[in-house]
C-alpha cells in the first residue's frame, strides 16, 4: 500500500482498500474526535457508546443517553448521503489536479441526480476557507494584478459576456542553494535531459472577486491579505499608487500591454490569472458569477496545497475547523454568499 510521510493513501485502490464502505469510514470520523475513547460531549462520561447496526454515523452516550452524530459541525452534518460518497468526493476533489465537476462527479460516483453532486461539491468548498487563514507576504515579494473573468452565455452572441474583476496576490519564492533539481542559473532549464525547477516559484496565493478597481478596493484586499512589511511589486493602475504612502514597500510600473514587460515584472500573478482562466474554462465550462467566489476558494486552496495535497482531506470535510455549509435552498436562490479566502 502507497501512503504519503502523513500517513494517508496517496492511490485510488489503496484509498479502496483503507475506506471500503460505510463503516470504515465512520471509524476514521470516531477516531479522529476520540483517539483514545468515546467522551460524551454532554455528561463528559468516558467508555464505550451504544452503537445502532444502521445509523453508522450515530452514537448512544451509555449513562445520560444522548445520540451523538459524528458528522456534526463538518460540512457532512445532517446529510442523507452516504459516509463513503462524501469521502470519495473529498479525495477526489483534493487530489486531482483538474478539479472535479459536478457532472463528472455524479457520473464517477453513481449519483441519480445532478443536483446531490453539486450539492456536495459546494459544501466541501466552504471547508476550504480558514476564518483564522494567515496573511501572506513578509520576507516574500508579492505580486498583485487584477483580471477579468466572465461566463459563457447562450443567446447572447459570440464572446464572453458578464465579466468580473477578480484581484489576486501571490508570493514570489526562490528556492534554496543546493535544493534537488534546481535551477543554478536562470538560462538552465535541463540537465543530463532532464527538466530542472525555476530558481523563482510561486509560493501562497489569494483570489478575491470585486466589484470595482477602485483604490479603497485594491488597498482593503491589500490590508485585509498581505503583511504589513510587505514589499509589492504592480502595474501601473492608479489604484495602487497610496501604498507608499501608507507605508508599504511597493514597485509599480506601467507595463503598456508590452508582454515581455509584463512576463517580467509581473511573471507569477499572470501565470495564476492564465492556469485559473483555463481551468474555469477546461473542468467547469464556465462558471456564473453567484458562485464564481467558491470556485476562487477552490483553486486557491488547491494551488496552495500542491506539494501536499493528501492534507486536504480533513480539511474539505470541515474536521479540522467547524465549517459552516451552504444549504440547498441557500446555494439556489442566491442567498448564501460565499466566504473568500
Amino acid at each position: 500500500m502507497t501512503i504519503d510521510p502523513r500517513g494517508f493513501p496517496t492511490t485510488l485502490p489503496d484509498f479502496q482498500k483503507v475506506f471500503p464502505d460505510d463503516r470504515a469510514c465512520a471509524a476514521y470520523l470516531e477516531q479522529l474526535r476520540w483517539p483514545e475513547i468515546f467522551c460524551c460531549p454532554k455528561c463528559g462520561t468516558s467508555g464505550e457508546p451504544f452503537r445502532f447496526k444502521n445509523r453508522l454515523g450515530v452514537l448512544r452516550c451509555r449513562f445520560c443517553r444522548v445520540d451523538v452524530s459524528l458528522t456534526a459541525q463538518t460540512v457532512m452534518d445532517h446529510t442523507h448521503t452516504p459516509l463513503s460518497t462524501w469521502f470519495w468526493a473529498a479525495y477526489l476533489i483534493t487530489t486531482q489536479t483538474p478539479g472535479e465537476s459536478a457532472l463528472q462527479f455524479q457520473r464517477q460516483l453513481g449519483l441519480s441526480r445532478y443536483e446531490t453532486a453539486y450539492q456536495i461539491l459546494h459544501k466541501l468548498r466552504s471547508g476550504m476557507v480558514r476564518p483564522d487563514r494567515d496573511t501572506i507576504g513578509g520576507e516574500h515579494t508579492v505580486e498583485v494584478d487584477e483580471t477579468l473573468i466572465g461566463g459563457r452565455t447562450r443567446g447572447e452572441g459570440h464572446g464572453v459576456h458578464h465579466k468580473v474583476y477578480v484581484i489576486g496576490a501571490v508570493e514570489v519564492r526562490e528556492r534554496k542553494d543546493g535544493e534537488d533539481r534546481s535551477s543554478e542559473d536562470s538560462h538552465d532549464s535541463h540537465k543530463d535531459g532532464i527538466p530542472l525547477k525555476k530558481r523563482t516559484y510561486a509560493g501562497r496565493v489569494r483570489l478575491q472577486v470585486i466589484k470595482d478597481r477602485k483604490t479603497a478596493t485594491c488597498e482593503r484586499f491589500i490590508q485585509e491579505n498581505l503583511r504589513p512589511d510587505t514589499r509589492i511589486k504592480t502595474d501601473g493602475w492608479t489604484g495602487y499608487d497610496r501604498l507608499g504612502e501608507l507605508g508599504w514597500p511597493h514597485y509599480g510600473l506601467a507595463l503598456n500591454a508590452d508582454p515581455e514587460l509584463t512576463q517580467e515584472h509581473l511573471p507569477m500573478i499572470h501565470l495564476v490569472f492564465s492556469n485559473l482562466k483555463s481551468w474555469i474554462l477546461g473542468t467547469h465550462h464556465g462558471i456564473s458569477q453567484q458562485h464564481l467566489q467558491a470556485y476562487l476558494n477552490e483553486y486557491t486552496f488547491r494551488f496552495n496545497r500542491r506539494f501536499y495535497p493528501m492534507t486536504s482531506f480533513n480539511s474539505v470535510l470541515g474536521l479540522a475547523a467547524h465549517a459552516v455549509p451552504p444549504t440547498y435552498n441557500g446555494l439556489y436562490s442566491g442567498e448564501w454568499k460565499h466566504p473568500m479566502t
